[in-house]
């Protein structure tokens, strides 16, 4: 198991002295308030504008981390022989362009799932090289002794991003509509890329002729992880963690959104963004007990208690009918949840980036991630498929003669008024 966190030494700078690292956070907490908007109104633009069937809606997220299937391990080689500020930047001003697309086609009436999929599937290529350089970026801002509570501040912003960003989300949905909300987030992106712009940082880059082949160095980050003591068992207990989430995922909000006659709970985009609101809550909770746990049970031992109590809050929700208390049970669960979240996060980051030279940092994350969201894009789909079929069965045993496949029920006229690496539906943990 991992050794106990490194106590702060007499020499030790506090988080606040840091300027690098105080711009790093804003810039992370004032672009993921964003991601929280658009994550959810992405879902709603879908299901409701776009009339989405789950398995639309599992293909759609689906599409996101296809990239990172695609092109992650390339992504490290990249961020390992290259800077990591440039590659922040662009990625940031990017996405805002991209995102500026999605309101624009549709007052151009030309959006439609098979264009909004390729706009997320190329909004997930500059997030793959973003989130790439990210946690390699870190490590250049923070001394070893501080990563597990400079990741912990990072995730507790998260958090309040999830406690507040789903019910700012669903309120901006109800005044501008699921597509305009959307640029909400583009400007956060653009502050984002201006304030890690600014940061005054050192970043040595490997010589062109210590490189080698990229075969070579894909080889190189595969084998550290997945021959490392404690990366390979943290590394495939997590691949295994994102397929069964991004499931659950997918099934949970086609549950929670669907009225009880097909067999859901029937509750309002208010109340599905209240449920996340309280994970927000729970995981700012968590991330304030992080480094504890840490320093007084070792990493090891936090790592492993909270990823096997992960999985008992979930149990609330097929335990749960319709009526007045399904917001309670389901608000209760979220809660749950991330505060295990909120403790196991920081303590996995920093233990993989204070045990990586700084060389392989870029290979290490990506290839660590690549697998993650490649479960992502089997997870999703195949979760949109249950929920399809578990529905279609319950609609024809409820009238036999019927068709099997239930009717899209029409457009929810409150989401909009005139027709989202991380969302807490998806979280993008390590």
């Amino acid at each position: 198991m991992p050794g106990r966190n490194r106590c702060y030494g007499p020499g030790m700078p506090r988080l606040v002295d840091l300027a690098g690292y105080r711009r790093f956070w804003a810039a992370s907490t004032t672009s993921i308030f964003g991601t929280h908007i658009t994550g959810l109104a992405v879902q709603i633009l879908a299901v409701v504008t776009l009339h989405a069937t789950a398995t639309e809606l599992g293909l759609l997220n689906a599409a996101r981390w296809i990239p990172y299937l695609l092109f992650g391990l390339l992504a490290g080689v990249v961020v390992d022989r290259y800077r990591c500020k440039p590659m922040l930047v662009g990625a940031d001003l990017g996405r805002a362009v991209l995102l500026c697309a999605i309101p624009a086609l549709h007052v151009m009436g030309l959006l439609d799932l098979p264009t909004l999929a390729l706009l997320v599937a190329v909004l997930g290529v500059a997030s793959l090289f973003f989130d790439a350089a990210d946690q390699a970026f870190l490590p250049r801002l923070v001394p070893t002794g501080l990563l597990t509570s400079a990741n912990a501040r990072l995730e507790q912003s998260d958090a309040v991003a999830q406690t507040a960003g789903p019910v700012l989300a669903t309120a901006l949905i109800k005044v501008l509509g699921a597509p305009l909300a959307v640029l909400v987030d583009a400007a956060t992106y653009l502050i984002s890329g201006l304030l890690l712009a600014s940061i005054q940082v050192q970043e040595p880059i490997a010589p062109r002729a210590a490189r080698r082949s990229l075969l070579a160095e894909l080889r190189e980050g595969m084998s550290w992880v997945y021959r490392h003591r404690m990366l390979a068992p943290m590394a495939l207990s997590g691949h295994l963690w994102f397929l069964s989430h991004s499931l659950l995922t997918i099934v949970y909000v086609l549950y929670v959104l669907r009225a009880p006659a097909t067999g859901g709970l029937g509750l309002s985009e208010i109340g599905l963004g209240v449920a996340y609101g309280c994970a927000g809550v729970g995981a700012v909770l968590g991330g304030t007990f992080a480094n504890r746990c840490a320093q007084r049970f070792g990493a090891g031992r936090t790592m492993v208690t909270t990823r096997i109590l992960m999985p008992l809050p979930w149990l609330l929700v097929p335990l749960t009918s319709p009526g007045r208390a399904a917001l309670v049970v389901l608000a209760a669960g979220q809660a749950l949840f991330w505060v295990l979240m909120g403790v196991e996060g920081p303590n996995e980051l920093a233990y993989r980036q204070s045990v990586t030279p700084h060389r392989l940092q870029g290979r290490m994350n990506t290839t660590i991630r690549s697998v993650n969201r490649g479960a992502i894009v089997l997870g999703a789909p195949l979760g949109g498929l249950i929920a399809d079929a578990a529905t279609a069965r319950r609609c024809g045993s409820a009238s036999p003669g019927s068709p099997s496949r239930p009717r899209r029920s029409p457009p929810h006229r409150s989401a909009t008024p005139s027709t989202r690496s991380r969302s807490p539906a998806q979280p993008d943990p390590p």
